[in-house]
């Protein structure tokens, strides 16, 4: 199974590919979505769409993972993250894969086992369970990774769960 982790954003939307073979997660594909600060919001949402649409084009997931939106204090960049979320499960719709929602913590608790778990632990474990050379960066891509792992591991949970005796 290939699954897409996004951590969206409207100036850095993180992604992250991975291959699920026989209880094995193999890296495929991670990096960053930056459309140009400068240019309307509008404009940078249509670049996120094209650049998403793309990669489902060319790696075909089964799955794609996006990152719930957490509450902020700042009322405008929640509306504008819940709109880059909804283009982004657009894109997905579109294509006929599945999407998946999970919280930040779940994806961190997932790697690291904690939940609050900081940026660079993420990273770390994220090199480590991938078997990447490097750390990932940027975080953005760290963390797109991050919630695909999250979701193999729950996938493959549940097929434990599901086994007969």
């Amino acid at each position: 199974m290939i699954i897409i982790g996004i951590d969206p954003g409207t100036q850095i939307t993180g992604y992250g590919v991975i291959k699920c073979e026989q209880g094995v997660m193999l890296p495929i594909d991670y990096g960053c979505v930056r459309p140009p600060p400068a240019l309307k919001l509008t404009d940078r949402y249509l670049i996120i769409f094209n650049a998403i649409e793309e990669l489902l084009a060319i790696h075909r997931p089964q799955a794609l993972v996006v990152e719930t939106q957490f509450v902020q204090k700042n009322v405008q960049s929640a509306i504008k993250l819940g709109m880059a979320r909804g283009i982004i499960i657009i894109a997905a719709k579109r294509q006929g894969i599945a999407v998946f929602e999970y919280a930040p913590t779940k994806a961190k608790s997932a790697v690291v086992g904690n939940g609050r778990a900081s940026k660079q632990q993420v990273q770390g474990m994220v090199k480590l369970l991938l078997n990447l050379d490097s750390i990932p960066t940027p975080e953005d891509a760290a963390d797109a990774l991050a919630l695909a792992i999250c979701h193999a591991q729950s996938l493959r949970f549940r097929e434990i769960c599901d086994l007969e005796i």
